[in-house]
């Protein structure tokens, strides 16, 4: 096994085929553009990272967690989410670099989702919009959803 140390060197344009590259270490480093196919990644860890306009597809991300992240604009696409938590999700505040003080941001959509027994609690829910949905079994503060529709005055 041959180890090798790189520091201010550019292999940029290199290719590595059928090696076993475990426990790298990368700090300080530019792999932009970089493509990692048929590859197990389990347990990388990425700290302090752009990942800006990454594609990731047909892969196993169980338990994998993300934290502190802008994740402004993703898009997540026939995926598996049974378990999935989601905390603390904000929209920017001032400060933050995508921060508008008019707060016209892309809303967040889900289209043709499966999200039977959702739970959501103290969540701010202003101005959702909900159309063409069964809500079989809906409830709000426990009163039927249903029940409130079919009580509304027209």
């Amino acid at each position: 096994m041959t180890k090798v140390t790189y520091q201010n060197d550019d292999i940029s344009g290199s290719r590595f085929v059928e090696v076993k590259a475990e426990a790298l270490h990368f700090d300080n480093v530019s792999l932009a553009g970089t493509q990692i196919k048929n590859a197990n990644l389990s347990g990388v860890v990425f700290h302090d990272v752009n990942m800006s306009r990454t594609s990731i597809s047909d892969a196993n991300l169980t338990e994998t967690k993300i934290k502190d992240a802008n994740l402004s604009h993703l898009k997540i696409d026939h995926v598996h989410l049974f378990g999935a938590e989601f905390q603390n999700v904000v929209l920017p505040k001032p400060g933050d670099g995508n921060y508008d003080a008019e707060e016209k941001y892309k809303p967040i959509s889900f289209q043709n989702s499966d999200l039977r027994n959702i739970r959501l609690q103290n969540c701010n829910l202003t101005n959702m919009d909900i159309s063409d949905c069964d809500i079989t079994g809906v409830t709000i503060n426990g009163y039927s959803l249903e029940e409130l529709i079919k009580n509304i005055k027209i």
